[in-house]
């Protein structure tokens, strides 16, 4: 059972009761701190997201793996998820649980999207999940996935993929219909280098979404959905629950990435943010199944950048437009309500990344006045809270290298749930060069 929410006269008093301060290095403080954070949830927690302020914080990297190594080892976490790929997530968990062929190496470089794989916070998550899987003292083995959309800033995956899983696993126990569907299909895919042409992006004309074969791609993929659905009982008898849960999920996925590129071959003002909102509710749908997935086994840690993890609406300047829509947490609040807890991450400074010193004043100068180095501190949506103090805080200034870092705003205080705010940190091992971002890869 959660604890009553406290009343706070000022902002100071609510940063000096209630928080946590810790440090990574610190074997005593750290686990305090997540245990009090932990404790004051209750039990009903099944998905705790963590935002972090910008891609390429080297530093939310390490909070992050040491944070779910705890929560495995004393609050019975048993799967992460990442912002990257589903589909390609698939090839991690396999080798986290020791089955298959492919190497680090080749996990690395195909098992991650956005290039996620070379960073070295995430090889070392994988490498620490492996071992712990490995060790029959322990009784349950991890799992990673992916929860992100197979798209990228500069386009999307071919259908290909995820329409084959789902055929593979309808020929493994009905030849006859998996090759009477594959005979449909895959005359409609083509070729994936025209559905992953980077100038569709912006340029509707260069989408082959709306052509007639992915118009017809469409109505076979339902059609795959649908036979999945009427022989339920029969395909999981036939196999088992897990594996058919995975094929209806890759089929879903195909379905919402046909939709992604139809929406791709539109004119509209509304584009961009119909791609936006497509992506998270994809992600959001992958979150839910995941968490299905684990729910007999344990419960799964979230991460993704605060933009994607938030409650309240998102909003992202693309080109010379500003476009807004339903982040994930927005979707995970109506579909988990008090299931779901998120915590997003702030910074003091990060020179690596062009982040100064916060502004007296705004939320994180406040946060990081106090002890930490680094510290968790609840927001309890403003309930209790001095509500015209919070209105009126200002925003830090931003990052002069980084187009993807967003500052605390008041909004912050309803957006998550806890914060966890760092004094500092430095730039991934990894992560290209902060000179080749794009205004728009923040995200």
């Amino acid at each position: 059972m959660t604890h009553p929410t406290p009343t706070c006269a000022t902002l100071d008093d609510w940063i000096a009761r209630e928080t946590l301060a810790f440090s990574l290095d610190d074997p005593k403080s750290f686990p305090t701190a997540i245990d009090q954070m932990m404790a004051s949830q209750g039990s009903q927690v099944e998905l705790l997201g963590l935002g972090e302020a910008l891609h390429g914080g080297e530093d939310f990297l390490i909070l992050r793996n040491r944070l779910f190594q705890y929560l495995v080892q004393a609050h019975g976490y048993s799967a992460i998820a990442l912002e990257s790929s589903f589909p390609r997530g698939h090839l991690v968990n396999e080798y986290v649980a020791g089955r298959g062929h492919a190497s680090s190496e080749a996990i690395q470089q195909s098992g991650f999207s956005h290039d996620f794989g070379k960073l070295e916070a995430n090889r070392e998550l994988v490498e620490w999940m492996r071992q712990y899987s490995a060790d029959p003292t322990h009784c349950v083995t991890l799992r990673f996935y992916g929860f992100d959309s197979p798209t990228e800033i500069d386009g999307a995956d071919s259908p290909r993929q995820v329409l084959h899983v789902v055929l593979d696993y309808l020929t493994s126990i009905d030849k006859a219909s998996g090759q009477e569907y594959r005979s449909r299909i895959d005359p409609l895919l083509g070729q994936d280098a025209d559905w992953e042409n980077p100038a569709a992006m912006m340029d509707p004309t260069q989408s082959l979404g709306l052509s007639p074969e992915a118009t017809a791609l469409r109505i076979e993929t339902e059609e795959l959905i649908s036979e999945l659905l009427i022989r339920r009982p029969e395909l999981v008898a036939k196999s088992d629950p897990g594996r058919y849960l995975e094929a209806l999920q890759f089929a879903s996925v195909a379905r919402q990435l046909l939709n992604y590129h139809a929406e791709l071959a539109r004119t509209s003002d509304e584009r961009i943010a119909r791609l936006l909102g497509i992506r998270d509710a994809m992600m959001a749908d992958n979150l839910a199944y995941i968490v299905a997935r684990e729910r007999d086994r344990g419960k799964v840690l979230a991460f993704a950048h605060n933009v994607h993890m938030q409650r309240g609406k998102a909003q992202l300047q693309f080109g010379t437009g500003v476009y807004t829509w339903w982040p994930v947490g927005a979707h995970l609040n109506e579909m988990f309500g008090p299931h779901y807890v998120v915590i997003g991450s702030a910074v003091g400074e990060s020179p690596a990344t062009g982040i100064g010193q916060p502004e007296i004043g705004t939320l994180e100068g406040l946060l990081t006045a106090v002890p930490g180095p680094a510290r968790f501190i609840p927001t309890h949506r403003g309930q209790g809270l001095p509500a015209s103090e919070i209105a009126a805080l200002p925003t830090r200034s931003g990052s002069t290298k980084h187009p993807g870092y967003f500052p605390l705003t008041p909004r912050s205080f309803t957006d998550f749930d806890w914060l966890v705010v760092l004094d500092s940190t430095t730039y991934s091992r990894g992560m290209p060069p902060l000179e080749g971002l794009s205004a728009d890869s923040g995200q």
